[in-house]
């Protein structure tokens, strides 16, 4: 049985809430040699087949849509496929939103979970200088967005984490603790 685990494919799984930072960390762990897989990006690109613009509502709304008509692991299982077909022993996932996306990766990987953590007022001032198109442009599209992600499952996955790091410094203070914590995890 150590055989196999030892065998498998790891997944160090980012999770957060919108704007906490997941996409800095990937960066972070994309300079370290790893290969980044972004669970958004399924959802972006199924708003993009459906003719729709990737705003805010209209983001959520597939992204509650495929959940409701594929199951809550949708996502997740659209990225299996490209993360077994990887050449490298590691990878990165960012974007883990739900126990359900959780448990499909755990069921084909070994999953280390990191979860970056910051303040709402912090979050919401990065996605607005952000400023991509599926961000919140107030504040009662940001707490209605929270909302849908906590209703999703986010809560309970960033209670599961196996390492937290908080998020309330700047780009190159992050990079930092992800590249230390991916050194201490021991991932090569």
């Amino acid at each position: 049985m150590e055989v196999c685990l030892k065998m498998r494919k790891k997944v160090v799984a980012i999770s957060g809430m919108p704007g906490a930072g997941k996409g800095v960390a990937a960066q972070a762990g994309k300079e370290l040699g790893y290969e980044i897989f972004v669970l958004g990006d399924v959802i972006r690109e199924e708003t993009e087949r459906r003719g729709l613009e990737p705003t805010p509502q209209n983001m959520g709304n597939v992204m509650l849509d495929v959940r409701k008509s594929e199951g809550p692991a949708v996502v997740a299982k659209r990225l299996i496929p490209k993360i077994q077909s990887t050449s490298t022993s590691t990878v990165m996932v960012e974007g883990i939103r739900s126990i359900d996306e959780l448990n499909e990766l755990k069921s084909k990987f070994l999953v280390i979970l990191v979860v970056i953590h910051a303040s709402p007022k912090t979050r919401y001032t990065r996605l607005l200088e952000r400023n991509r198109s599926d961000d919140p442009k107030d504040v009662e599209t940001f707490e209605k967005r929270d909302f849908r992600e906590l209703d999703v499952g986010l809560g309970h996955v960033l209670s599961l984490a196996d390492l937290v790091l908080v998020n309330e410094g700047t780009i190159t203070e992050l990079q930092s603790a992800f590249k230390n914590a991916c050194s201490k995890l021991n991932l090569q």
